[in-house]
């Protein structure tokens, strides 16, 4: 469940706080993918957003968004839809697209296939579950700009969210090289430039765990093993650089 009980209102997990607190205040909101709606119910009693639009391919969560919508009395300001991506969203309808709690490459789908309408958000906000350095890459190769980052970890458990926005002329990245791209679609390039607490945490986790297992294929000493040792050591030796990482 990603609410918390709070008198008066609604209290998000951490990881949709932090999804919340990335929304420019002011901005009409959709929000793919919605499940139970607490976000848009959160930011509209916030008065963050002036009004939202929650949509979700299945007909069970958008069942309990509706609910949690006439809970709170924002039928006038929330609409729901039953929406496979933003298929049944018009464009225009708002300036913020939140897109959370489904893999990177479902993201990546969503977004082609409502490239005319996310073209005119002033901004996408996203929490891929999978697939993230992919994902930050298509953001990169499709006229995307990251303009913020943000991490947090639930109950054991890394989310990394980013915020994006449509790229204008002559804002195309050309500078870093293949290798600074590469460290920056697999770790993120705010996080890494702000040192950023949680994505330390993670980074010192991993590389715990890629020592452990290089010392598990070196013991093994098969073929197989070692082919595997070799991809383990550049994973291990890019986590060690991300750790390094300065300005």
């Amino acid at each position: 469940m990603e609410r918390r009980v709070q008198e008066g209102g609604v209290a998000l997990s951490a990881r949709l706080q932090m999804l919340a607190d990335m929304v420019t205040p002011g901005s009409r909101l959709v929000d793919v993918g919605c499940d139970h709606g607490f976000l848009s119910v959160y930011l509209v009693q916030k008065g963050i957003c002036p009004e939202a639009i929650a949509m979700d391919v299945r007909q069970g969560p958008l069942a309990g968004a509706r609910r949690h919508v006439k809970e709170y009395g924002l039928g006038d300001y929330i609409s729901l839809r039953l929406s496979d991506g933003l298929k049944a969203y018009r464009a225009g309808e708002a300036d913020a697209l939140v897109c959370a709690g489904m893999g990177g490459r479902l993201m990546e789908r969503i977004l082609r296939e409502g490239r005319s309408q996310a073209a005119q958000l002033r901004e996408v906000i996203a929490q891929p579950q999978s697939e993230i350095p992919r994902f930050r890459a298509f953001l990169r190769e499709t006229g995307f700009l990251v303009t913020e980052e943000a991490a947090v970890c639930e109950e054991g458990k890394y989310y990394f969210a980013m915020k994006a926005r449509p790229a204008g002329p002559g804002q195309e990245r050309t500078e870093e090289s293949e290798e600074q791209l590469r460290l920056y679609d697999l770790f993120g390039e705010f996080l890494l430039k702000d040192r950023h607490p949680v994505l330390l945490a993670y980074l010192r986790q991993r590389e715990a765990y890629l020592r452990g297992l290089a010392d598990s294929l070196k013991a093994a000493g098969s073929s197989r093993a070692g082919g595997r040792l070799e991809e383990v050591r550049e994973e291990l030796a890019r986590t060690e650089r991300a750790l390094a990482y300065k300005k």
